[in-house]
Order: structure tokens, then C-alpha cells, then sequence
């Protein structure tokens, strides 16, 4: 069954509060976040082939707008690409489209799956958790927000090893635990 726009939003800003946040996965979330900076956008494409075209449309919104209105966009698609190979594989589409609407270097993709597994993993792998969302979701960054960040945040390679050791020591217990959290965050009434 598809989500309501308004049940995906609120789930994936709960899975950014409660997860992204607060498992500290990304040091940068919390300030955009803070500031209403983010964008929080539910395709409702149901072919790759129409969320590439709405993810044109996010890429240059985001490039034309004020950062301090918009630094980021979650672009989460719940009736496509549920499958992690097929996502995966729509992620060389992604940024040949960068590069195509001469936004290379200005944004990045970013990518949260469900069923996010890191190569080399078994797909129950608690560490494959630092990736996943509630819905397949394509993150638009700017370039230029991830200089300033990784320049306040001198050792950001390190965040990678941080947040395996996060999700190791929660444990595969401990994370489902946390997506009931969110899931019974996203269900309360606004």
C-alpha cells in the first residue's frame, strides 16, 4: 500500500530526527534541520523514467534557490524503485542528469533505501542501517554546504567508521526498536 504524501514526510522527518539525528549519523543535519532548511518533497512518479524527470525539477529548484530557504531536498519516491538493485542502478542516471543540467559540482545525490546494503555485506548486517529510510529517498546537497560542513567537521572521513560502530554497538534489536519509535512518531496527529 502507498503512503500519503503526508505519512511519508512525516515519517522520513522523523527517521531524520530520531535516527540521522539523533544517532548523530550525519553531524551536518542537525543545523539545517534546526533551521527549516530542508525540503521534504514525496514523488509521485511510478516509473524511473518520471522520477528522473521531477528529479530535474528538484535539481533546479535547489540550484536556484536561496540557500538560507532551502539548503537540501529529500526527494522520497515510495511507488518506485522499492527494489535496492533497480535503485542503485537509477543512481548513474542521477548523476548523469547532474551533469547534464550543468550541476556538477553545485549539488550531489545522496541515497537512503529501505533495503540499503553496503557491498560486501549480508543484506541483515545492522551497519547497512546507516543508509536506510523508510522510503527509497534521493538527497540533493550543495556543494557548497558540504565544503563548509566538512570544514567545521575537520575529520569527516571519520564519520563513516563512527557510525558503523553507532549502529554495531544498537545492534539489529536496537534499531528496530528505533524505527518503531519514528514510525509511532510519523503516526501521531499534527
Amino acid at each position: 500500500m502507498t503512503p500519503s504524501a503526508h505519512q511519508a514526510i512525516a515519517e522520513t522527518r522523523a527517521w531524520v530526527e530520531r535516527a540521522v539525528i539523533g544517532l548523530n549519523l550525519c553531524p551536518f543535519a542537525k543545523a539545517v534541520h534546526g533551521k527549516n532548511q530542508v525540503r521534504y518533497v514525496v514523488s509521485q512518479a511510478d516509473t524511473p523514467e518520471a522520477l528522473l524527470a521531477e528529479l530535474g525539477d528538484e535539481m533546479n529548484r535547489l540550484a536556484a534557490t536561496d540557500p538560507l530557504l532551502i539548503d537540501t531536498t529529500l526527494l522520497i519516491h515510495p511507488q518506485v524503485l522499492n527494489d535496492f538493485l533497480d535503485f542503485n542502478d537509477f543512481l548513474g542516471a542521477a548523476d548523469g542528469l547532474l551533469e547534464q543540467l550543468g550541476h556538477e559540482g553545485v549539488l550531489q545525490v545522496a541515497s537512503f533505501h529501505p533495503r540499503f546494503q553496503f557491498a560486501g555485506t549480508d543484506a541483515d548486517d545492522v551497519t547497512n542501517a546507516t543508509n536506510q529510510s523508510p522510503y527509497p529517498t534521493l538527497h540533493l546537497l550543495r556543494e557548497a554546504s558540504i565544503d563548509r560542513a566538512v570544514a567545521a567537521f575537520p575529520e569527516a572521513e571519520a564519520i563513516f567508521e563512527a557510525n558503523m560502530q553507532t549502529l554495531e554497538k544498537l545492534g539489529a534489536d536496537g534499531w528496530a526498536a528505533l524505527q518503531a519509535w519514528w514510525q509511532a512518531d510519523a503516526s501521531k496527529p499534527v
